[in-house]
């Protein structure tokens, strides 16, 4: 497949009283991003005109279609995927907007697995709200582990231009997050952060650096032993496994004098641990991205923007990134497998055993 293709983005319009539809508009009121992509929306025309109403936006135009095979390229499109009647509330949580956003992600997922969208970048949902029988999962990350994975393990990565940082435990109250770290998690996450650092990033031979859980690495145990008994020993076994890790890093330290520019990715224990410097950091051009699954996925980093929605201030900056980076990562993949499809067999002895030795001096030469 060429990397010429055009490819089909897939954009959900999450919580539909938040910033989700402003940030998508903001993001395709100029023509130039058309020209890497053909955006499709999953939505609804009547909630998009609601916002555009609201925002005075008139210049985003909107190919409206009943399914992927009446998109047009060169247009911002949008399948109407929305079943009942929805009303805008904006900046106020409530069920029919989580309703609405699940049935969008729904939608979208089914034509991402068919083949018929490229990649899927997902508006911000929240999480109360879309919470239902259909959709009984902490948030997008772990839907999509459930949807597309295949028994594959999901990973959220957070990156912008020069940071990389990956979660061991994602939504898990603090209460619980010592619990749920130990070495085989540590040791399959870093395997996973290890092939999208280099699959989907492109980066050879990374370097990450692994945080530790407690203030000061434990203190030697005066703080905690899971540096000693769990980290430790989790980041010698990966690293004997060629894997390039480092650690385990105090986070305040790590971040605090830079120690994380002298790296390609960060492994965080927990959820707050490593969003938050990444957030004070990486300001408005953050990306989610959902790594270790078949399918390209990502996400603005910021949420539902209740605060501000509908008074026409959300910055479209992550949102626009978050299309660049699912291109990126979609083109990358291909490169990548491309590349490592038919590799070389490994040629070697097995003392003891009857080898077979090709003498090329026996081979004539047939010209």
């Amino acid at each position: 497949m060429s990397n010429n293709k055009k490819i089909r983005v897939g954009i959900t319009h999450g919580d539909t009283n938040g910033v989700g539809y402003e940030v998508i508009l903001k993001c395709f009121a100029s023509n130039d991003i058309l020209e890497l992509c053909t955006p499709i929306v999953y939505g609804s025309s009547k909630i998009l005109n609601y916002h555009k109403k609201a925002l005075g936006i008139t210049t985003t135009q909107i190919n409206v279609a009943r399914d992927v095979a009446h998109i047009r390229e060169g247009a911002l499109n949008l399948i109407e995927v929305i079943n009942d009647e929805v009303k805008v509330e904006l900046g106020q949580p409530g069920k029919q907007a989580g309703k609405a956003a699940f049935e969008a992600l729904e939608a979208a997922v089914s034509d991402l697995k068919r083949g018929d969208i490229d990649v899927l970048v997902t508006a911000p949902i929240n999480k109360d709200n879309i919470h239902s029988e259909e959709f009984n999962f902490p948030g997008h990350t772990e839907y999509l582990e459930a949807s597309t994975g295949d028994g594959e393990k999901a990973l959220m990565i957070l990156c912008n231009d020069t940071m990389r940082v990956a979660l061991v435990t994602t939504h898990v109250p603090l209460a619980k997050v010592a619990q749920a770290i130990n070495k085989e998690n540590i040791i399959q996450k870093l395997h996973t952060f290890n092939k999208s650092l280099m699959r989907d990033f492109g980066i050879q031979n990374p370097r990450i650096a692994v945080l530790s859980l407690n203030p000061h690495s434990g203190d030697n145990g005066l703080l905690g032993n899971e540096e000693k008994d769990i980290i430790a020993p989790a980041i010698q076994e990966a690293s004997d496994d060629h894997i390039m890790c480092f650690g385990p890093y105090a986070a305040d330290g790590f971040f605090g004098n830079n120690q994380y520019r002298r790296f390609d990715g960060v492994l965080a224990m927990y959820h707050d641990q490593g969003l938050a410097p990444f957030k004070t950091i990486a300001m408005n051009e953050g990306v989610n991205v959902t790594a270790g699954l078949p399918i390209v996925r990502t996400s603005p980093d910021h949420g539902t923007g209740y605060d501000i929605a509908g008074k026409g201030v959300a910055s479209e900056a992550s949102m626009r990134h978050a299309i660049f980076t699912a291109i990126d990562i979609y083109r990358n993949r291909q490169r990548y497998d491309d590349m490592y499809r038919n590799p070389l067999k490994k040629q070697y002895f097995d003392k003891g055993k009857d080898n077979v030795v090709l003498d090329l001096t026996k081979i004539e030469d047939e010209d």
